[in-house]
């Protein structure tokens, strides 16, 4: 899912806004929404539908963390997070502040 080589295009992905702080991730090679199950398993979705709606929040250290805006965690939200080999971490595993969490939107180039 993640990839630290900018000459990747597999990585690249589309941010869409939807409503008011909240956004919709999609691919751009596969055509896939980004969403995230009940257990907080993110996964590609064929068709845009509530699963795939993520609030957006803007850091105070200039990176954006996207939280699930259906599901939650025992009262807590759960987080996209990738791990270090850029793999999806569940949901609930993430906090707010753990850097696993943070995303730098960029411009394709």
């Amino acid at each position: 899912m993640g990839d630290r080589r900018k000459e990747r295009k597999t990585g690249l992905m589309e941010i869409r806004s939807v409503s008011v702080g909240v956004v919709a991730i999609k691919s751009v090679s596969t055509g896939l929404y980004l969403a995230m199950s009940k257990k907080g398993t993110l996964f590609g979705s064929v068709k845009y539908n509530p699963s795939c709606k993520f609030k957006e929040r803007i850091e105070e250290n200039g990176y954006n963390t996207y939280a699930s805006l259906r599901w939650k965690h025992g009262g807590r939200q759960m987080f996209v997070s990738l791990n270090g080999r850029g793999k999806p971490r569940r949901g609930h595993k993430a906090r707010r502040r753990h850097p696993s969490t943070h995303f730098l939107p960029m411009l394709p180039s």
